[in-house]
C-alpha cells in the first residue's frame, strides 16, 4: 500500500496522471464510488473504464478481486476495500467469504479486517458491504476503526443504518471518516437511476463536497450508462476527485496511479 503522508511532498509535485481536468478551486468536489467488484460483476469493464476519477471498492477474497483492483489502479481510479459486514436482514452466505459478523470475537475481527486489507492490492481505505447491524455495534466498529488507524486508512461509512455509531466513534478515534450522500441505483431501473443522476447534479448547487454510490451487477451496465452520460454535467459543476481527496489530513497522499 502506498500511503505516504510527509510535509516533503509540499515540495514536490505529485507523480499522479489524472482522467480529470485540473482541480478548479471555484467548483465543488465530487466523489463517485462504485461498489461490489471482484466477483466478475456486470458492469465493471464499462465503469472501469469511464474517462473520470472513481474510487472503487473492491470485495476481498472473491473470484476477480486481484485482477480488478489492478485494472482499477492501472487506469487511474482509487480502490478501497469493500468489508462484508452482517446485516440486520439476511443470511450471513450473502456476504461470502471472511464476513465480519457481531459474534466474533475481538481477536477474530482483527484478523478478518487484516485480512481483507491484505487480499486488495492498492486499498488505502475502506466501506462496508450491507452491515447496517455491524454498524450499530460500537464494540466491533470500534475494532474495525483500530485497524484503520494503525494501517493510515480512512473509512467511508455507507449509511446502510440510520443508527450506525461510526460517524461518532471515528471522530473519538481520530479516524479519517467520510460519509455517503446518495445511492444512485436503491432501485434497480433506468428511470430511478436517472433520476437519481439528476437529483445529484442538482445537489451540486447546494452543497460543496458530495459522495455518491453506484453498483456493478445487475444495476451495473445502467449505471455506467447513466454515469457515461452525465458526465459533462457533473464536470461543468463540480471537481470529480478520489475520496481521500475529501480528507484534509490526507490530501498529501503521493499518488501514483498508472492511465493507458
Amino acid at each position: 500500500m502506498r500511503l505516504l503522508i510527509s510535509a516533503l511532498i509540499l515540495c514536490l509535485s505529485l507523480t499522479q496522471t489524472v482522467l480529470a481536468e485540473p482541480y478548479n478551486f471555484s467548483k465543488k468536489d465530487l466523489a463517485i464510488v462504485i461498489d461490489d467488484l471482484g466477483n466478475n460483476m456486470e458492469g465493471t469493464e464499462d465503469l472501469l473504464h469511464l474517462p473520470i476519477n472513481l474510487t472503487v471498492a473492491i470485495m476481498p477474497f472473491m473470484s476477480t478481486t486481484k485482477k480488478d483492483a489492478e485494472l482499477a489502479h492501472h487506469n487511474g481510479h482509487q480502490v478501497i476495500v469493500h468489508l462484508p459486514m452482517e446485516p440486520k436482514r439476511g443470511k450471513k452466505s450473502w456476504l461470502g467469504p471472511g464476513a465480519i459478523t457481531t459474534d466474533l470475537s475481538d481477536e477474530e475481527i482483527r484478523k478478518r479486517v487484516i485480512a481483507a486489507i491484505e487480499d486488495v492490492p492498492h486499498a488505502v481505505g475502506m466501506n462496508n458491504h450491507m452491515g447496517s447491524k455491524v454498524s450499530e455495534d460500537e464494540r466491533v466498529m470500534r475494532n474495525i476503526f483500530e485497524i484503520c488507524k494503525e494501517k493510515g486508512m480512512f473509512y467511508l461509512d455507507s449509511k446502510t443504518s440510520s443508527k450506525s455509531v461510526a460517524k461518532t466513534l471515528a471522530e473519538e478515534m481520530k479516524v479519517p471518516f467520510l460519509e455517503n450522500d446518495l445511492f444512485f441505483d436503491d432501485v434497480y431501473t433506468i428511470t430511478h437511476i436517472s433520476r437519481q443522476a439528476n437529483l445529484l447534479a442538482n445537489k451540486l448547487t447546494e452543497l460543496d463536497e458530495i459522495i455518491a454510490i453506484g453498483h456493478v451487477g445487475i444495476p451495473g451496465p445502467i449505471v455506467a450508462s447513466v454515469l457515461e452520460q452525465y458526465i459533462p454535467v457533473y464536470q461543468d459543476k463540480a471537481n470529480l476527485v478520489y475520496l481521500s481527496d475529501l480528507i484534509p489530513e490526507m490530501k498529501l497522499i503521493e499518488k501514483d496511479y498508472e492511465v493507458k
